[in-house]
């Protein structure tokens, strides 16, 4: 893989280096880590990589790989930069024969998304997202029991992803990360719902396999003087008449990354927890609850195939994000095969996901300046 972004100082770009490495299928062999080129010849040298593979241009970078060798360019690009570079940076590497695996949100706006789906429909690559907490085993087993219909209809769902690193002006105090989350120009509508809310707005409709339909939102930027928001409740409608409710906000002072889902269901409920990952709890209203634990010979397949260690061994964030990669790379191999025989290669977050991530976010900002109660969540 060759990657946009994430050079010296970056946090995000390590982390996505730890996933891809963890299996041992992925090799980085080239980037552009910075805007900057000689601190992204820096971030190179770090990791190192031939000289000559680091380039100061994402353009330079698409321009010089497509020109090497098939055995010897790159064959995805990773886009880990600020928000606003996603588009121009995924819209560059599918010109340029290249599948692309981006951070969340997808583009900007949600006009760039629908003409990221056009270029990725009529390159005929591949498109990934990483909606990381969809990669974590329990997380997959909740999918299935509820797709095998084990709590019945659904009727309620309640998603929350609170954090407390905004509650101060961080944005004067030199911190990169939320400078550029707080700026319209660089991160688009929405702080709190595009970097945070969006996730917890994925997790839930993938869980539940049901798509949001309305919404009645409430965002506020508590912190004085800044343009976007840092918190959000908002009412969901979705599919099949169930209700839901979701609340994220970057300003609950105490919290790290309090990221929480509950369904309930006519014959019962379950719960997962981001930061006790490898419990998920089953609820019934006629036998005690009960408690699965990641590795369990209990689970289902999905959950299998994405758990690494036995039972007992936790595992968590660095590994639901190498499912995310595992899952690409095995589309990639179908994908260059001519066929789909790998169950990772049908479970991650691709195109689609990204448009109806950014039509939520700006359905969210939309509502929440209205004076209309509910705004429906229009098919794109």
């Amino acid at each position: 893989m060759g990657m946009v972004g994430g050079g010296k100082g970056a946090f995000i770009g390590g982390i996505h280096r730890m996933a891809a490495a963890m299996d041992g299928e992925i090799e980085l062999v080239c980037g552009a880590f910075s805007s900057d080129p000689e601190r992204s010849a820096q971030s190179g040298a770090m990791l190192y990589l031939e000289p000559e593979r680091v380039y100061g241009d994402y353009r330079q970078m698409m321009s010089a790989e497509a020109a090497l060798p098939a055995d010897q360019r790159m064959q995805f690009v990773a886009i880990v930069t600020p928000n606003d570079l996603h588009f121009p940076v995924a819209e560059a590497a599918l010109g340029a024969g290249f599948h692309v695996l981006s951070d969340k949100p997808a583009t900007l706006s949600l006009a760039q998304a629908l003409q990221l789906r056009e270029r990725v429909r009529d390159s005929g690559l591949l498109y990934g997202l990483t909606h990381t907490y969809t990669g974590y085993p329990l997380v997959k087993e909740a999918r299935e029991r509820i797709s095998r219909g084990e709590l019945g209809k659904i009727r309620k769902v309640v998603v929350e992803y609170t954090q407390g690193w905004l509650a101060d002006r961080q944005e004067d105090l030199g911190n990169k990360q939320a400078s550029w989350r707080l700026n319209p120009a660089q991160a688009g509508v929405s702080s709190c719902m595009g970097d945070i809310g969006v996730h917890a707005a994925n997790l839930a409709e993938y869980v539940s396999g049901l798509n949001i339909t309305e919404v009645c939102a409430d965002l506020s930027a508590f912190v004085e003087g800044r343009e976007l928001d840092d918190d959000g409740s908002i009412l969901l409608r979705l599919e099949r008449g169930a209700k839901g409710v979701l609340m994220a906000s970057q300003v609950c002072v105490g919290e790290e990354n309090a990221l929480s889902l509950r369904i309930y269901g006519e014959n019962g409920g379950l719960e997962w927890r981001q930061q006790e990952p490898n419990t998920l709890w089953l609820k019934w209203a006629d036998r005690p609850t009960e408690m699965l634990r990641t590795g369990g010979a209990y689970l289902g397949d999905l959950a299998g195939v994405n758990t690494r260690t036995p039972m007992g061994h936790p595992e968590g964030y660095l590994e639901a994000f190498a499912n995310v990669y595992m899952a690409f790379t095995a589309q990639i191999r179908a994908h260059e095969a001519g066929s789909d025989k790998n169950l990772r290669s049908r479970d991650c977050p691709g195109i689609e996901e990204a448009v109806r991530g950014m039509n939520f976010i700006e359905l969210a900002v939309t509502a929440s300046g209205s004076d209309i109660k509910w705004h429906k969540f229009e098919q794109h």
